[in-house]
C-alpha cells in the first residue's frame, strides 16, 4: 500500500509562515543597523601618503621628536592599521568629528601594543569629555577589541572620537596601533557592560556653577550701587567758593600797603 506523504494541516502551515515573516521582519533591522559603521573611513582604507581620509592627529606636546603617527594601508585583503607612537611621555591620538542624533552607541576598535607605560593612561578609544574612555592596554599586547557605550541625550551632540595613547594629565610612551574601529547604534548596552556613559549627565557636571544663592547676588548689587552714591555725595560736592571782600577790608588793605 502506497503512503501519502504527511501534510500539516492549512492552519499549521499558515502559523509557520507568520511566524517566519514575524522573525524576519523583527530580525532584519537590528542586522541592518548592526551594520552600518557611523564613523567615516572606520577600516582606514582610503587615503594617501601617510594620511587615512577624515582622520586627523592631535597630542599634547605636538612636535615630531615626541609624537608621531603612521597609516599602513596593504593592498588587499590586507587590513589597514593606524599607529600613535609617543616617544616621549605625551597624550597622542588619531581624531574624528561626528554629530550623533539621541540614543545609545557602542564604540570599538582592535588594538595593539608595544611598551606602552604601566603607571598612567594606555592605549585606548575614547570621547573627548571627561574620563570617557575604554579599558587601556599597556605593555606589549596582541590584538584585542576594546569597547565603550555612550548615551547621547535627545539634543544630539557633536563629539570627538579619539584613538590614543595617554590621556588627560596623564601623560604616557610607547606604540599602539588600531583597525577596524566602528560606531554602531544600539537599542541598549548588554545588561551590565561597561563602561558605559551619559553624555548628557557628563557635560552638566562639566558646567560651572554660580556661588550663592540667588538673593545674595541681588543684595551684593544694591549694596554697590549704595557705596557708588555715597562716594557721589561725599566726593562729587562743590568746594565752597571764597566770598569776595567787603568795600572797607580792601581800604584797609591799600592803606596798609602805601606805608
Amino acid at each position: 500500500m502506497k503512503r501519502t506523504p504527511y501534510s500539516p494541516p492549512r492552519a499549521i502551515r499558515r502559523s509557520i509562515l507568520l511566524c517566519a515573516i514575524f522573525a524576519a521582519l523583527v530580525i532584519t533591522p537590528s542586522l541592518s543597523r548592526a551594520a552600518e559603521n557611523l564613523l567615516k573611513n572606520g577600516d582606514f582604507s582610503t587615503g594617501s601618503g601617510d594620511q587615512p581620509d577624515v582622520w586627523r592627529t592631535e597630542a599634547w606636546i605636538n612636535k615630531p621628536e615626541s609624537f608621531e603617527t603612521h597609516w599602513t594601508n596593504p593592498p588587499a585583503p590586507g587590513i589597514s592599521e593606524l599607529e600613535v607612537n609617543n616617544i616621549e611621555a605625551n597624550d597622542g591620538r588619531w581624531m574624528q568629528s561626528l554629530t550623533l542624533g539621541p540614543g545609545w552607541y557602542e564604540l570599538s576598535a582592535e588594538v595593539r601594543t608595544e611598551n606602552v607605560g604601566d603607571k598612567e593612561t594606555g592605549a585606548s578609544i575614547s570621547v573627548l569629555e571627561d574620563g570617557v574612555m575604554s579599558a587601556d592596554i599597556h605593555g606589549t599586547s596582541g590584538w584585542q577589541r576594546v569597547s565603550l557605550y555612550l548615551r547621547v541625550g535627545k539634543q544630539g551632540a557633536d563629539i570627538d572620537v579619539g584613538l590614543r595613547v595617554g590621556g588627560f594629565g596623564s601623560l604616557n610612551t610607547g606604540k599602539a596601533f588600531f583597525k577596524n574601529s566602528r560606531l554602531i547604534k544600539i537599542d541598549a548596552p548588554p545588561p551590565q557592560a561597561t563602561p558605559a556613559f551619559d553624555l548628557t549627565e557628563i557635560r552638566k557636571q562639566a558646567l560651572p556653577v554660580p556661588i550663592g544663592r540667588p538673593y545674595s547676588m541681588v543684595l551684593t548689587f544694591i549694596g554697590l550701587i549704595l557705596v557708588a552714591i555715597v562716594g557721589w555725595r561725599v566726593f562729587g560736592e562743590e568746594q565752597p567758593v571764597a566770598q569776595p571782600a567787603s568795600d572797607a577790608a580792601k581800604k584797609r588793605t591799600e592803606r596798609a600797603a602805601r606805608r
